[in-house]
């Protein structure tokens, strides 16, 4: 495995590799995780190279102090990635990535004007800037997202479209641990209690399932909402069962064939998302 810090030794490289040789790229922010080897298992499996990035994006952080916090284990990283067969890390500095400033100003309408497009301004902007940098500097194949950040999906998919990128998105699905928590990097950041109360979140979405058989949207979203607020240690920022394309607020289960539950808590200073689905 090659840890490469610069896009010139990256492309120098790609570039010594032979014509048709398939690529896959797996985008992340390093704290790596379960979540984040099974993405980089299925790149290995389907290409001929896998490249990692490990890079922090600061243009996708509407809040400061979650950008200080955001966890950084670069070495602990590599271990990982070397032990399920990434060929290359790419970890740039900041000034690699952003030379100047990103000024672009992209629009994904409706996509991004729903659920974390309304908590967290800009995010999305962000997410485009460093993950077309990434297209443009990798050239990939193919590229690999976890389901767990459902709306970033289907952003990244009309970033694909709009951009006309020729680059095959592959969703990977999320990973749990045993009690039902979904696998994220900010899951280290929780304190002791905190880690007790996040399974709640998950265990509230797989009730809901059930019940919604034979209740209305309405009543569903309630329901998830109130075992949420029983919790106690929980505090719900936003619970919305959309169709899963459009990512717009559905109020009958008969419009769509697609329906998923999609949630942002704070589990004590700690904000964590996850989603269900109901159809499709």
């Amino acid at each position: 495995m090659k840890l490469v810090e610069t896009v010139a030794d990256l492309k120098c490289a790609l570039s010594s590799l032979g014509q048709g040789t398939k690529v896959g790229l797996v985008p992340t922010m390093g704290a790596l995780h379960g979540g984040h080897a099974s993405l980089v298992k299925r790149s290995v499996d389907e290409n001929d190279v896998t490249v990692v990035s490990v890079f922090v994006n600061p243009t996708q952080f509407n809040d400061k102090n979650d950008l200080k916090n955001y966890p950084r284990t670069l070495d602990a990283d590599c271990k990982l990635l070397e032990k399920f067969g990434a060929d290359i890390v790419f970890a740039p500095s900041v000034e690699e990535i952003y030379p100047e400033p990103d000024t672009r100003v992209f629009d994904f309408t409706p996509l991004d004007k729903v659920m974390e497009g309304v908590h967290r301004p800009g995010h999305f902007n962000g997410v485009a800037q460093v993950v077309s940098r990434l297209f443009d500097i990798v050239s990939p194949d193919r590229a690999y997202f976890g389901e767990k950040d459902f709306q970033q999906l289907a952003i990244i998919r009309e970033l694909v479209r709009k951009c006309n990128y020729s680059i095959d998105i592959r969703p990977c699905p999320i990973v749990r641990e045993a009690d039902g928590l979904a696998l994220s990097s900010r899951n280290t950041l929780l304190t002791d209690e905190g880690r007790r109360h996040a399974p709640a979140i998950h265990a509230a979405l797989a009730d809901s399932v059930a019940y919604a058989a034979s209740h209305t949207v309405a009543e569903t979203a309630r329901f998830v909402a109130d075992r949420i607020a029983e919790d106690g240690y929980l505090r719900l920022e936003y619970y919305e069962i959309v169709d899963g394309r459009t990512l717009q607020p559905i109020a009958d289960w008969a419009e769509t064939d697609y329906a998923v539950g999609c949630i942002a808590a704070y589990c004590g200073e700690i904000r964590l998302i996850d989603n269900i689905k109901y159809k499709g």
